[in-house]
């Protein structure tokens, strides 16, 4: 079994900063792609910003300059470290990693999710 498990979130005024992690645990081999999504109310869940093991990095445009993903690969730990934080970045934010779980078999999980509220 593997788990990923989100904290950091919660309520913030705007400008201010925040910083999730998100740790893996369980039968892992090995991690490939981590990557931040957030879902607001009554939107589709969106790509934030992802990570490869080959160090390749990419942010959504909404957050680019604002937000810095990161990982700390002897941990299992992924990391979003959100700088002027906005109201419209108020969303459920997952955290979902391609994890090698046997010698050949790759699969996706998500965490459950971490509420972030920017509001004065």
């Amino acid at each position: 079994q593997v788990q990923l498990v989100e904290s950091g979130g919660g309520l913030v005024q705007p400008g201010g900063s925040l910083r999730l992690s998100c740790a893996a645990s369980g039968s892992i081999f090995s991690i490939n792609a981590m990557d931040w999504y957030r879902q607001a109310p009554g939107n589709q869940r969106e790509l934030v910003a992802q990570t490869t093991s080959a160090g390749v990095i990419n942010y959504a445009d909404s957050v680019k300059g604002r937000f810095t993903i990161s990982r700390d690969s002897a941990k299992n730990t992924l990391y979003l470290q959100m700088n002027s934080l906005k109201p419209e970045d108020t969303a459920v934010y997952f955290c979902r990693a391609m994890i090698r779980v046997q010698r050949d078999l790759w699969r996706v999980y998500w965490g459950q999710g971490t509420q972030v509220t920017v509001s004065s």
